[in-house]
């Protein structure tokens, strides 16, 4: 028998959603809301019946039957720490969702809103592989600062998805391969899979590893402390510079890979030069994990947008290639990543797990 879902991923100004029927995707859309939309609401909690509005009344304009829904998928958002896997919303799931654990992102309406759906059509509502899954081993967590532990915030629902599809591709189980994967798009995270477990993964979010197109990744602690205490700067102001503000957008003006390869296709030796400290830094992020995995890497895989880039591509072979082939995965497929979480558990190929 097959499992139809309804797959809800909320973005902070839109709120895409999909229908499948296994994994054949019967139809999507991204729900776009406005400054003005958003601002009517003191917090993302807020917007809860605004955006479940939206949803219900496309899928009515769609003559879409809510009662044909076996399951209801949502985002999962900044809960504890927890393993990857496909997490039931249970009552202590959603209140963490809620009052934001970990900080108010519009991903925490996810599973908010497929709750209370799922409640309503009495079918299961799921998250799936959250940004806050932490499965590092003990020995990655020290940073040299007792106080300021190495964390686990990664692109955590795309890198699953794609080392999963990569081991179906090849016939062999998650757990037995040894993988780096490498998430490319407006934060980068690169992380060492084994055992079916991201062991050791640099923090996407807000300090580690390489830049990217909106963040600064790794930076001098020293220097950062002198700016953080200069009184030029308020805490907002600093912040803004490692995450939203970096990265390229500090040093070329643009968060687009494509523009920042056409501006040094076209000469401007600056954009080249940065383009070219964005590869060797992923590079170097590679190596780091082809240590942790002891040098025996079944494969390297490069996913999210910027993979799309064949230069990109070319050249994170030419230096890193010695260390395994690489397979590439473009672009990343968010909606069916939840789907797929969902029939996993649906299909009796994993247990779903309790928050």
């Amino acid at each position: 028998m097959s499992v139809k879902s309804l797959i809800i991923n909320p973005g902070s100004t839109s709120t895409k959603i999909g229908v499948f029927e296994d994994e054949t995707l019967l139809f999507e859309e991204t729900l776009r809301h406005s400054t003005e939309e958003i601002s009517r609401y003191a917090s993302i909690v807020d917007q809860k019946d605004f955006r479940k509005q939206i949803i219900t009344g496309l899928l009515e304009k769609k003559q879409f039957d809510l009662k044909s829904l076996n399951v209801v998928v949502g985002r999962g958002g900044m809960l504890k720490p927890i393993p990857g896997g496909t997490y039931a919303v249970t009552e202590e799931l959603l209140q963490d969702l809620i009052r934001g654990r970990q900080g108010q992102h519009a991903s925490n309406l996810g599973g908010i809103l497929a709750k209370e759906i799922g409640d309503e059509l009495g079918i299961p509502s799921y998250i799936v592989d959250p940004v806050v899954v932490d499965e590092l081993q003990d020995v990655a967590r020290y940073s040299g600062v007792p106080e300021l532990p190495r964390t686990s915030v990664f692109h955590a629902l795309n890198q699953k998805a794609v080392a999963k599809r990569y081991a179906r591709e090849v016939g062999k189980p998650y757990e037995s391969l040894r993988l780096i994967v490498v998430h490319m798009g407006g934060g980068v995270s690169v992380g060492a899979h084994v055992n079916g477990k991201v062991v050791d993964v640099f923090n996407a979010l807000d300090g580690d590893g390489a830049f990217s197109p909106e963040r600064a990744g790794a930076v001098p602690s020293g220097a950062l402390v002198k700016m953080c205490f200069s009184g030029r700067y308020t805490e907002k102001e600093v912040y803004g510079k490692l995450v939203g503000k970096g990265g390229f957008n500090a040093y070329l003006g643009t968060n687009d890979m494509r523009i920042v390869t056409r501006m040094a296709n076209e000469g401007d030796a600056h954009a080249a030069e940065v383009k070219e400290a964005f590869l060797y830094q992923v590079a170097k992020d590679i190596g780091s994990m082809a240590c942790v995995l002891e040098g025996k890497v079944d494969q390297i895989i490069a996913t999210g947008g910027i993979a799309y880039g064949e230069d990109v591509i070319a050249s994170l072979k030419e230096k890193a290639g010695w260390i395994a082939p690489f397979t590439v995965y473009p672009g990343e497929d968010e909606l069916l990543a939840l789907a797929q979480g969902a029939l996993r558990v649906m299909n009796g190929e994993e247990k779903v797990k309790e928050y």
